[in-house]
């Protein structure tokens, strides 16, 4: 399956306090921001930790969105994967993603981006077996 997984680390987060520690902050941030972006959120869960960050999946139609707040370190974490099965979803992810580093305001950006399903382009992989 062709797609794109994004991982990004945000780290030096200035903004989005709330989200940070605030469970329904963070869940609202990342089910908003996939809607506002045209992916389809088909489920969520998020988990708050006493005294700490939140942990949380948005399940997608198109695949996932993953997202962990660490507050003690003022840093995110994410994975985002969309597929491009029934067409291009890279600019509905990039839009996810800029959503999420607007409102955290990270000093720095590290990420990845990992084409997915064009492996057969390079070389064809067999099973193990």
């Amino acid at each position: 399956m062709e797609g794109i997984h994004v991982l990004a680390t945000l780290r030096g987060c200035r903004g989005g306090r709330r989200e940070l520690v605030d469970r329904e902050a963070l869940r609202a941030l990342c089910v908003t921001s996939v809607a506002r972006a045209g992916l389809t959120a088909v489920g969520d869960v998020f988990h708050q930790f006493a005294g700490g960050g939140v942990t949380g999946c948005v399940v997608l139609a198109e695949s996932h969105l993953a997202i962990h707040t660490w507050p003690e370190l003022a840093a995110v974490t994410l994975d985002l994967y969309v597929c491009n099965f029934s067409g291009d979803n890279s600019a509905r992810a990039e839009r996810v993603l800029e959503d999420i580093v607007r409102v955290f305001a990270p000093e720095a950006v590290e990420r990845r981006d990992v084409p997915r399903g064009r492996i057969a382009a390079a070389g064809t992989l067999s099973p193990a077996g």
